[in-house]
C-alpha cells in the first residue's frame, strides 16, 4: 500500500516537472519576440530619423534625382559629436593624402630611374631624355609617380629640343616643386579651424609661430621677440592677399604668391646678408621695423601719435595726409599700434603694387567718390607747396603738375583717376609720391639731375678702373 502512494506521488511530481518546464520555454520563446520586436522597432526608428536628417526619405523633391547635392551645412557649436566627426574625418584625409606623397628615398629612387634612362647627346651639361624613356621610367617608377608620366607634363617641358628631348633636371625639379606645394598645402590645411580651405588671422599666427623653430635664420631672435615678429610676417599676408579686409585668405593664394618661398627661404643657414636685407620675413627686416616703430614712440606708451608718425621716414609726409592716415585707420583715442603701423609701412615701401596703391588711394579719395579729380589732387598738392616755402623753394605751380600727372595716368575719363586707372599706367607710385611726400615730389622734379649725376659717376667708376 505504502509502495503504490510513493508511485502516485512520484508520478504527480513529474507531471507538474514537464508542465513548469513547458511553460518556462513558452515565456522564453515570448520574451525572445518581444525583444527581437523591440530591435525591429529601434532599426526601423533609427533608419527613419536618420533619413529624414540625411534628406533622404521617399517625400523628397524629385529633383534630388537629378541635382546632385551641393550644399553642405557645417556643424553647429552644440553639434558636438558632429563637429567631432568633421575633425576626425578631415584628419584622416589629410593622413591619406600626405601618404600618396613622394617620400625622400622614393625621390632617391626616382633620380637613379631618370639618370639611368638618359638619352645622348647632352644639351651643354644637361642629361637629357626623350618621351619613350619617359615613360619606361613612368613604368618603374611606382604608383605614386604615375601622376607626373603624362604626355601633358612632357610637353610642358619640350623647349624646342631638335631630339624632342626633355631635361632631366628641369623635370625632376618640376616633381619636386609639386610634392612641395602638396606637402605645404597639407600642412596649413592643419591650421584651417573651419576646415574651409582657408586661414584666419590666428591660424596662421599659429603656423608662424610653430614654424619658427624650423627657420634656422631666426635662431637669434628672444622668445619675447616671437609675437612681434609673428604680427610682422602675418601683416604681409593679409595685406596684399586679403584686399577687402574679410580677415581670412584662400589657402590657394598663400601657396601662389611668393610669400611663403620668401618666408621658408630662411631655412638656409647660408643666405647671404643681402637676401635677408630684402627679406621682409627675415630677422634683420623684423627688427628694423619694430626698431623704427620703438624710435618713433617718444612718449613710450606703444602707440603712434599723428606727431611722432610725422617723422617717419625722411619726415617729409604732407600733414594733410596724416590727417587722413588717422581718419581713416584704425586707432586708439587718436593713436596708432603697431599693426596698423605695419599696414602704413607696407603701403608705403610697397607703392608699386596694387594692393599699397588701394590703400593710398582710399586716403587720396576724401569724398569716397571712386575717383580723383582736380579737387582732389589740388587739395593734396597745396601741402607740397606749402612746405616747399617752409624749406625757401619756390613752389611750383598746381597746373603743370596736374597737367603732368594726367599724362601720365592716361585716364579713360579725362577729369578722372581711377584706382584702376593708376594700376594700369604703371605710374601709380610716382603720381602718390608727388602727392604725398614732398621728397617724393622733389625726386620726381629733379629727375633728370638725378639721372645725370648718377651716368657721371658710373663714368667715373669706369675711369678709375
Amino acid at each position: 500500500m505504502m509502495i503504490e502512494m510513493s508511485n502516485d506521488k512520484l508520478a504527480h511530481w513529474k507531471d507538474l516537472l514537464k508542465k513548469r518546464l513547458a511553460a518556462s520555454r513558452k515565456e522564453g520563446s515570448s520574451e525572445d519576440d518581444s525583444k527581437k520586436k523591440k530591435s525591429e522597432e529601434e532599426t526601423e526608428l533609427f533608419s527613419k530619423y536618420y533619413s529624414e536628417w540625411k534628406g533622404t526619405g521617399r517625400s523628397r523633391d524629385r529633383s534630388y534625382d537629378t541635382i546632385p547635392r551641393f550644399y553642405y551645412r557645417l556643424p553647429a557649436e552644440d553639434e558636438v559629436l558632429l563637429q567631432k566627426l568633421r575633425e576626425e574625418s578631415r584628419a584622416v584625409f589629410l593622413q591619406r593624402k600626405s601618404r600618396e606623397l613622394l617620400d625622400n628615398e622614393e625621390l632617391q629612387n626616382l633620380w637613379f630611374l631618370l639618370d639611368k634612362h638618359q638619352v645622348p647627346p647632352l644639351t651643354g651639361d644637361e642629361a637629357m631624355i626623350n618621351y619613350e624613356s619617359f615613360l619606361k621610367v613612368g613604368e618603374k617608377a611606382g604608383v605614386k609617380c604615375k601622376q607626373f608620366f603624362t604626355a601633358r607634363v612632357y610637353a610642358k617641358l619640350l623647349h624646342n629640343d631638335p631630339y624632342g628631348c626633355i631635361s632631366i633636371m628641369q623635370f625632376f625639379n618640376y616633381v619636386m616643386r609639386k610634392v612641395w606645394l602638396h606637402q605645404t598645402r597639407i600642412g596649413l590645411s592643419l591650421y584651417d579651424v573651419a576646415g574651409q580651405g582657408y586661414l584666419r588671422e590666428s591660424d596662421l599666427e599659429n603656423y608662424i609661430l610653430e614654424l619658427i623653430p624650423t627657420l634656422p635664420q631666426l635662431d637669434g631672435l628672444e622668445k619675447s621677440f616671437y609675437s612681434f615678429y609673428v604680427c610682422t610676417a602675418v601683416r604681409k599676408f593679409f595685406f596684399f592677399l586679403d584686399p577687402l579686409r574679410t580677415g581670412k585668405i584662400k589657402i590657394q593664394d598663400i601657396l601662389a604668391c611668393s610669400f611663403l618661398d620668401d618666408l621658408l627661404e630662411l631655412r638656409d643657414e647660408e643666405l647671404s646678408k643681402e637676401s635677408q636685407e630684402s627679406n621682409w620675413f627675415s630677422a634683420p627686416s623684423a627688427l628694423r621695423v619694430y626698431g623704427q616703430y620703438l624710435n618713433l614712440d617718444k612718449d613710450h606708451n606703444g602707440m603712434l601719435s599723428k606727431e611722432e608718425l610725422s617723422r617717419y621716414g625722411t619726415g617729409t609726409l604732407t600733414s594733410v595726409f596724416l590727417d587722413r592716415v588717422y581718419q581713416e585707420c584704425l586707432t586708439y583715442d587718436g593713436e596708432m599700434d603697431y599693426k596698423t603701423y605695419l599696414d602704413f609701412v607696407l603701403a608705403l615701401e610697397n607703392r608699386k603694387e596694387p594692393a599699397a596703391l588701394q590703400y593710398i588711394f582710399k586716403l587720396l579719395d576724401m569724398e569716397n567718390k571712386g575717383y580723383l579729380n582736380v579737387f582732389s589732387l589740388n587739395y593734396f598738392f597745396r601741402a607740397i607747396q606749402e612746405q616747399m616755402k617752409i624749406h625757401g623753394q619756390e613752389p611750383v605751380s598746381f597746373q603743370d603738375v596736374k597737367d603732368e600727372i594726367f599724362d601720365m595716368v592716361k585716364p579713360k575719363d579725362p577729369y578722372k583717376i581711377t584706382l584702376q586707372d593708376l594700376v594700369n599706367s604703371s605710374q601709380g607710385d610716382t603720381v602718390t609720391s608727388i602727392l604725398i611726400d614732398l621728397n617724393g615730389f622733389w625726386t620726381y622734379e629733379n629727375r633728370e639731375v638725378l639721372v645725370a649725376s648718377d651716368n657721371d659717376s658710373n663714368t667715373a667708376d669706369l675711369d678709375d678702373t
